[in-house]
């Protein structure tokens, strides 16, 4: 991809490469808020009904497995276009789901349709020639507004309209996107390869590893990593996935290329994305508990508590990748760990009577924090990829972020219950802050030792490794 080709990306294209992961995303979260309606309506246990949202994500993941092939096979925009339209059929089918079952099915259906989504309008929008620079402050917030805005979107359409306008809002937004893709540049996106092959093998290792992985994480949420339901999956995918590393190294086309961590670089960057994941979902995960059940917010008002984060997460990757290009990759990401250090220990600061605005304004700091970190990361990774490269890059970085996120997650949420048993929720909270700025100090150690890549004339230097 040329950088002439990433300055073509006008309104029209934009929309429809920030609409499908804009979709996936916010489908992660907005659930999370309609589990009671749905129970009510459907006559189901909250268990069953947790299945609309545990059988999505793990659909979500596991699909992620494909995406690479199915991109080289068939070309990124064809089976990016192909994703959006199939997500919003599914989307379709969960508004109009009778019973529970006939819903969880539309769901993990809707997951595993939206897995192209994310890496593939990754690969086009932050190609190698950094598109990314290209593309407005908006378009930058609407990538990472989605987990934030989910809530408090769930909340007001269910409460104006049911349950099930949270998925016929995906409609609209996803027949627009498919008709705006036609107006995307093709120089942006690889087209089909020839003599592309299925590596069926590999494919499955990877399919079953991730699932069982992410299965094993997802209960381990629930606080139940004691318990074999737990451990057992999770051991089981693990193993899985090491036969996959293994068997990768001697197959010409893998079913995800994992050659990219033989550059330091790279290496070091997936490991401080996977740290800033950590950081940024087990606080997205905790907080809203918090505001709810010990100050006393409603769910809605804990929706727009979140808001500002996402908005501050956007602005940060747009201001990230301006500062990278003036000071270089290394220092950008060493203020941005630096700066998330200061603010999670900024939620110390947060207890049972702290003012909302408060905490929102720590909320938004740790978020600009964590924006200005991940356009810089992935200008290392795709320093170095040719164009038809990049889908197995995104697809790595996006299985890295999804373990990272849910490993961290379960990890923090475990920690957070024990301490609110033993010594109360504020304690539990600033435990928990204390973990994550430990692990910022890490992150901010590690990054000292990034490549130097300075960029000139919105040219990418190639790292020095």
């Amino acid at each position: 991809m040329t950088t002439s080709a990433a300055t073509r990306l006008g309104a029209v294209p934009q929309y429809a490469l920030l609409a499908g992961p804009l979709m996936s995303m916010l489908d992660s979260s907005i659930v999370n808020v309609a589990i009671a309606p749905i129970a009510k309506e459907m006559g189901a246990s909250l268990q069953d009904v947790q299945w609309v949202t545990s059988g999505y994500l793990l659909a979500l993941g596991t699909g992620l497995a494909s995406t690479s092939f199915l991109a080289r096979r068939f070309g990124t925009l064809g089976v990016y276009t192909t994703g959006m339209l199939a997500f919003t059929i599914a989307s379709a089918l969960c508004a109009l789901a009778p019973t529970i079952d006939l819903l969880v099915a539309a769901r993990i259906l809707q997951g595993l349709t939206g897995a192209t989504l994310v890496p593939l309008a990754m690969s086009m929008l932050m190609g190698s020639s950094g598109a990314s620079q290209n593309i407005s402050p908006l378009a930058g917030m609407l990538l990472f507004l989605g987990p934030a805005l989910g809530p408090s979107l769930g909340g007001l359409l269910i409460g104006t309209f049911g349950w099930r306008s949270i998925f016929l809002v995906n409609l609209p937004v996803g027949l627009l996107a498919v008709l705006a893709a036609r107006a995307i540049p093709t120089g942006i996106a690889p087209g089909p390869r020839p003599g592309a092959r299925l590596d069926t093998f590999g494919l499955a290792l990877l399919a079953l590893g991730l699932f069982g992985l992410l299965l094993g994480l997802d209960r381990g949420e629930s606080g139940t990593w004691s318990q074999s339901v737990s451990w057992l999956p999770l051991g089981v995918g693990a193993l899985l996935l090491i036969g996959y590393v293994a068997h990768a190294r001697h197959v010409a086309q893998p079913a995800l290329d994992l050659r990219i961590f033989r550059d330091r670089g790279a290496a070091l960057s997936f490991g401080l994305c996977a740290a800033a994941s950590v950081a940024a979902w087990s606080i997205l995960f905790l907080l809203p508990v918090f505001l709810q059940q010990v100050q006393g917010y409603t769910a809605l008002m804990a929706g727009i508590a979140l808001l500002p984060q996402g908005i501050l997460t956007g602005l940060g990757t747009v201001v990230g990748q301006q500062i990278a290009d003036r000071i270089g990759v290394r220092r950008t990401v060493l203020i941005g760990f630096a700066v998330l250090l200061a603010a999670s220990l900024g939620l110390l600061a947060v207890d049972s009577g702290t003012s909302l605005w408060l905490t929102s304004m720590v909320l938004a700091a740790r978020s600009a924090a964590i924006g200005l970190v991940i356009t810089p990361l992935l200008t290392v990774v795709n320093l170095h990829l040719r164009p038809d490269e990049q889908a197995d890059a995104n697809t790595v970085f996006n299985v890295v972020q999804r373990i990272a996120a849910s490993l961290g997650i379960g990890l923090l949420a475990g920690l957070f219950t024990a301490e609110s048993t033993s010594a109360g929720p504020v304690t539990a909270l600033h435990d928990v802050a204390v973990t994550v700025a430990a692990l910022a100090g890490v992150a901010t150690v590690c990054s000292a030792f990034l490549p130097r890549t300075p960029r000139s004339d919105g040219v990418p230097v190639r790292p020095t490794s």
